[in-house]
């Protein structure tokens, strides 16, 4: 009773995390990594326990003579020491070293590898929210206000809409501030040239630590195809394949030799001065879960390395490419009607290149994928009249200068 009450509130806490507010600070597949396989992972995780904690994970056959205390005791040695396996059509060899070749050592260990496991999806996200904090851009207040104001009134829309272009403007204005700050020393030459590929003051920061969390993404999901071959002893990166291939032919793949029901095991009582050695036939019933948990992940992180490297692919075209990032920002100024053609389409690409740079290119894009293009349409044309109004102030600043100069020269006179 006690362990099922357990096991409840173990299940409670995993509502109660999904229930957490979703930040809106990256996109869909970033999701599928540290959210829905994260969860997936905790799920199988309290399965998997619940089988080991709450009901029998292991029985074993014992010997007619063994009483009720001898039974568990045989039980959870061969539990707590490792199982081997033999197929029922080979003779048990004489010798512990062959028996041992084929020991079973993973089955104790498959709820905290999993929680490993479910870690190690999550960090590339931890990695992200810490490093993206000092761009200068709160792109997850950005990101939400965006998404909340294509479902609000009008007049609420239209505020919102006005906060966020302000909001981003002003950062952008900060980034650039910061480059134009820097004293041209020796020192800071040098981090120029080493911060031209993710430095703030580049304008590039953000989109550059968002491709390394995608490739820490992707070293993840396939280096866990390979770190299970150490854990389960083979050659589980090909375990797939096999399954298919099984399937296809007909096989009985379900009498795995990777997860086998039936094990061996080999264990001794000792009684005063004696030792008597046993070796017992035992059912591993926990097995008939790990092999269809370890079936999916296979799929799974197959599944999650092909979108996330689809995904890489897909940014890097977006942001690496200027003319990718001009046609971007042109499409949305054409559908409010901003530009025409001519000047106006050479001032939409120094608006790109110079004004909005890779950062705010990327925030766009990043707002595009969680709420809608009409959202996008909005900020650009708002960001598009902030940039002319600024121009037309620097270019009038810049007039109006010669005459004033000449002005108080003459006065001097």
């Amino acid at each position: 009773m006690i362990a099922w009450l357990g096991m409840d509130s173990i299940i409670g806490s995993v509502g109660r995390v999904a229930n957490v507010k979703v930040r809106n600070d990256d996109d869909l597949n970033d999701r599928v990594n540290h959210l829905y396989t994260t969860g997936i992972l905790i799920i199988f995780t309290v399965v998997v326990s619940a089988r080991q904690y709450v009901g029998d994970p292991i029985r074993c056959w014992c010997p007619a003579q063994f009483t009720g205390a001898h039974v568990d005791y045989t039980n959870n040695i061969c539990w707590i020491s490792n199982t081997y396996y033999i197929p029922m059509e080979y003779a048990v060899p004489e010798s512990h070293a062959k028996r041992v070749e084929n020991e079973l050592t993973y089955y104790q260990w498959v709820p905290v590898m999993l929680l490993i496991q479910a870690l190690m999806f999550y960090l590339p996200c931890i990695v992200w929210r810490l490093l993206n904090g000092h761009s200068g851009i709160n792109v997850d207040r950005i990101v939400s206000l965006a998404s909340d104001a294509q479902y609000e009134a009008p007049e609420v829309r239209m505020r919102t809409i006005k906060y966020v272009v302000r909001h981003i403007d002003r950062c952008l204005d900060n980034q650039r501030e910061s480059r134009h700050r820097c004293c041209v020393t020796l020192r800071h030459i040098l981090s120029a040239k080493l911060s031209l590929l993710c430095g703030r003051r580049y304008g590039n920061y953000l989109i550059a630590t968002y491709l390394v969390m995608k490739v820490l993404y992707i070293s993840n999901a396939i280096g866990q195809l390979f770190m299970l071959n150490a854990f389960l002893a083979t050659e589980y990166n090909l375990y797939g394949f096999q399954v298919l291939d099984d399937l296809i032919k007909g096989s009985e793949w379900t009498a795995s030799k990777r997860f086998p029901r039936v094990t061996m095991c080999d264990f001794s009582i000792r009684q005063m001065t004696n030792s008597h050695h046993y070796s017992v036939q035992c059912v591993l019933p926990i097995n008939l879960f790990n092999e269809k948990i370890y079936i999916f992940l296979w799929f799974w992180l197959v599944f999650v390395s092909v979108l996330t490297s689809y995904s890489l692919m897909s940014w890097l075209w977006q942001m690496v490419f200027p003319s990718s990032r001009i046609h971007y920002v042109r499409k949305f100024l054409k559908i409010m009607d901003r530009i025409g053609s001519g000047p106006d389409k050479k001032l939409a690409t120094r608006f790109t290149m110079e004004y909005l740079r890779h950062d705010g290119v990327f925030t766009l894009r990043l707002v595009g994928k969680n709420s809608s293009d009409i959202v996008v349409a909005e900020i650009v044309s708002g960001l598009w009249d902030v940039y002319r109004s600024k121009k037309s102030i620097q270019i009038r600043n810049t007039s109006t200068l010669p005459s004033n100069g000449h002005e108080s020269d003459g006065e001097d006179v």
